[in-house]
């Protein structure tokens, strides 16, 4: 009879400790990865890299994203737009609600006017930035711009990727037409980057970037964010055999292998360790690297070499341009690099020991203090991850349950 209170506690707190459990296993989205699955979107997914989008679309918690496939996105760079004035037509078609296949045919009253992240963040004039959601006859769903005379320029063809109600990737057929998004937007702030470079110890650095063209991608990115790893005069002249060895494509990857299209300070970078895609990284293609720091020490690691962090040539956000101590080699382009092991130490001679040698050597002995660290155990000195106490727990009270 005494068990029943146990049991009701057991009960009360087992839904409790399913949700705390699955939360601990929630992780937020990241819109570069779900659509590098998606080859048929490719370039749509470098753009929402070039132009800031991915990092925006990933810091939101409900989140819709129109994908246009390689076709689509085709057409609309054929108009020739800057970097600028596409972020702002992209940005149209990114929803800030949730809208997974089975609501689209849900819509209040057939129709629906929902803001886009054009429109969230200020830069639609009035009300440019909503976009219509009509449920059409024969299953079909429309979509256009409010700014485009009622006009819906686009279908619905598929869903991509669903995560209620986080984020929803659905594939629409057409570019959403607006004048007002891709009206002329103010271009680069001017900032000479290769000039900076060139008077700080990267003048071969930012050689390469201007004989290849490469510079005009970094120029591009500074109004949003960037973040450039320069190597320095001798580090770029040693390396220059391989690089004259490179096709020309792969020479322009790996110089944007040295950007992020994001400002990252040094604060940053040792406090946000892990993954950091790059200007060359472009759907399946990844050219990546991950960041890691050892105090004060920052070290960018690919998987084919490592580099540090040596110094900071320029940090006045929106940019900052660092010095490293070799060039990043994307793994897409270089083999690993095989470290050598050191010689080993040469055996020295025997020598036979003598009472007194024994007498001092167990002196010297260190103690084994594995049974005071066992006891700090015991005693719960040692972590436990979050993960263990919740499983911890949960098998407790189902103990109980089963008493």
């Amino acid at each position: 009879m005494e068990k029943r209170p146990l049991l009701t506690t057991t009960l009360l707190l087992f839904p409790l400790l399913v949700l705390l459990l699955s939360s601990t296993a929630s992780h937020a989205h990241n819109i570069t990865r779900i659509l590098a699955k998606h080859p048929e979107f490719s370039t749509f997914n470098h753009y929402l890299t070039v132009t800031h989008l991915a990092a925006e679309i990933n810091r939101r918690q409900t989140i819709t994203v129109l994908a246009l496939d390689n076709s689509a996105m085709s057409s609309l760079l054929s108009k020739q737009l800057s970097v600028y004035t596409l972020r702002n037509v992209l940005s149209l078609h990114v929803l800030t609600d949730y809208f997974g296949s089975k609501k689209l045919h849900q819509v209040t009253n057939g129709t629906a006017l929902t803001s886009s992240m054009f429109q969230a963040t200020g830069s639609a004039p009035g009300s440019s930035g909503y976009v219509n959601i009509t449920d059409l006859k024969g299953g079909k769903v429309g979509f256009g711009a409010e700014d485009n005379d009622g006009k819906l320029d686009a279908t619905y063809v598929k869903s991509v990727a669903e995560f209620p109600y986080n984020i929803s990737v659905l594939q629409i057929s057409h570019v959403l037409n607006s004048d007002e998004a891709e009206a002329p937007t103010p271009g680069p702030s001017g900032l000479n980057l290769t000039a900076i470079m060139a008077k700080q110890g990267c003048k071969a650095f930012a050689d390469l970037l201007i004989a290849t063209g490469a510079h005009t991608t970094f120029e591009e990115n500074l109004d949003g964010g960037l973040t450039v790893f320069c190597p320095t005069d001798a580090v770029v002249n040693d390396f220059m055999p391989k690089y004259k060895n490179l096709t020309e494509a792969h020479k322009v990857s790996l110089l944007l292998y040295h950007g992020t299209p994001v400002y990252q300070s040094l604060q940053t970078l040792k406090s946000s360790n892990g993954v950091m895609n790059t200007l060359a990284t472009d759907g399946a293609s990844k050219y990546d690297f991950t960041v890691q720091n050892d105090g004060e020490i920052v070290t960018l690691k690919t998987k084919a070499t490592t580099a540090k962090i040596t110094g900071t040539l320029k940090d006045e956000e929106p940019l900052v341009i660092y010095k490293i101590n070799k060039v990043l080699l994307p793994i897409e382009l270089f083999k690993p690099e095989v470290e050598t092991e050191a010689p080993a130490p040469a055996p020295t001679p025997h020598k036979r020991k003598t009472k007194k040698d024994k007498d001092e050597a167990e002196a010297d002995a260190p103690v084994d203090d594995s049974e005071d660290q066992t006891a700090d155990n015991e005693n719960g000195v040692g972590r436990i991850s979050g993960g263990h106490l919740i499983w911890m727990v949960l098998s407790s009270c189902m103990g109980i349950f089963f008493m």
